[in-house]
């Protein structure tokens, strides 16, 4: 009999969902609602993901970090969307979009200075790509940076809607920004360029906390400034012009764990209205009883197991030093993000009026499924790419 488990491949990722599972139950459950109020980052919270090992979970362990898989960086974003989808971003941001950057793109001396504090919870890092004037694209980013004599790089530009672009309300700046930058053209186009961007580093400060959210308010949103930002030569990433190489591997796994995120989401809705169905009663049945709710409860179950196998199969198939796996992490991400918003909104029209208020969660859970459907990608940005891989694979894919 074969007995694998695609959502548990391994002991190691049933102990992991275990663990998680009990640490948001104990510590992140009690403060996602106060925090999603008052638009608090949870930073002592954070760093304690250090002390589990998750802040750096696909960071090779000889830099702090677990050195587990895919499979495993979904088992964690789903568990924690759980219950607080918006600490969740701030988590991501920091160990997909700058730690696991950092550790497939980054020199030996580099990643030896600043993994183990990235993994630890020492520092918060995230990643600055979008600018004020510009989002997908990415080759119309007005950030500069120009190289000096001496081989240090001077930085001038804005980013913005920096996921952990601000660890607190005194727009203290993230410790580590993994930032990318034009640095001149080649053959008629931009090159772009990364750079892991240090607190110390003159010239770099937070314009902006951005404030009144629809959603995700327990992870902190900024406005990045780099004005006559001095970076040494060793904060370069890789080498000049690697960048488009850097987003096409880190997007992937970008957009698988925030498909993730959306099974988290999906899956809570489903439990709250499915409980609320068998409690509530209404004409002497309880709402479990009526065929429409049943088709809430029912389609939403269905949808979430379509998703949550598309996720974990593709998870499954990935290598994070290797690109390649966009036409289906571009799927997962329309898929799931849109399930994850269509499960919450049922959820809150079974529960009626007690769903549009926050003590049952789930108007929380629809708000910071919209995010889903912008972030890391717009869904109009994967049809697109869907496109396009399509049509350069032909019918053999299909």
């Amino acid at each position: 009999m074969n007995n694998f488990d695609l959502f548990n491949p391994s002991d190691e990722h049933k102990l992991l969902r275990s663990t998680v599972r009990e640490f948001v139950a104990a510590e992140i459950e009690p403060q996602a609602l106060e925090c999603d109020r008052r638009e608090m980052f949870n930073l002592s919270l954070f760093r304690k993901l250090g002390e589990l090992g998750l802040l750096g979970i696909t960071v090779a362990e000889p830099y702090g970090g677990a050195g587990l898989d895919p499979v495993a960086a979904v088992i964690a974003h789903e568990e924690i969307s759980w219950s607080d989808p918006g600490f969740c971003l701030a988590y991501l941001a920091h160990a997909m979009l700058c730690a696991n950057n950092l550790a497939q793109n980054g020199g030996e001396a580099l990643k030896q200075r600043c993994l183990p504090k990235l993994c630890s919870g020492e520092w918060v890092g995230c990643m600055a790509m979008s600018e004020p004037h510009v989002g997908t694209d990415v080759l119309g980013m007005k950030t500069t940076a120009l190289r000096k004599p001496d081989g240090s790089y001077v930085i001038n530009g804005r980013k913005m809607w920096i996921t952990n672009g601000t660890v607190d309300d005194d727009r203290t700046p993230a410790d580590g920004c993994l930032l990318y930058a034009k640095t001149g053209e080649k053959d008629g186009r931009p090159q772009i360029s990364t750079f892991f961007v240090e607190k110390t580093h003159p010239g770099y400060s937070v314009g902006q906390k951005i404030k009144d959210k629809t959603g995700m308010r327990a992870s902190n949103t900024a406005e990045l400034v780099f004005a006559d930002c001095h970076v040494p030569a060793t904060a370069l990433v890789g080498n000049e012009g690697d960048s488009l190489l850097h987003m096409m591997k880190n997007l992937e796994i970008e957009r698988v764990t925030l498909a993730a995120m959306s099974l988290g989401i999906a899956k809570r809705a489903l439990q709250v209205m499915n409980k609320y169905a068998r409690e509530r009663e209404a004409f002497g049945h309880p709402l479990a009883h009526f065929g429409q709710i049943q088709k809430y409860i029912g389609d939403s179950y269905a949808e979430y197991m379509a998703a949550r196998a598309y996720v974990y199969n593709t998870s499954r198939c990935m290598r994070l030093d290797q690109a390649g796996n966009r036409l289906d992490t571009d799927g997962v991400k329309i898929v799931a993000s849109t399930m994850a918003k269509r499960v919450a909104d049922r959820a809150i029209q079974v529960l009626g009026g007690y769903g549009y208020v926050g003590e049952y969660v789930v108007e929380r859970l629809w708000r910071d499924s919209k995010l889903l459907e912008i972030g890391g990608g717009t869904l109009e940005a994967h049809e697109k790419n869907i496109t396009n891989d399509l049509g350069r694979v032909g019918e053999a894919l299909l």
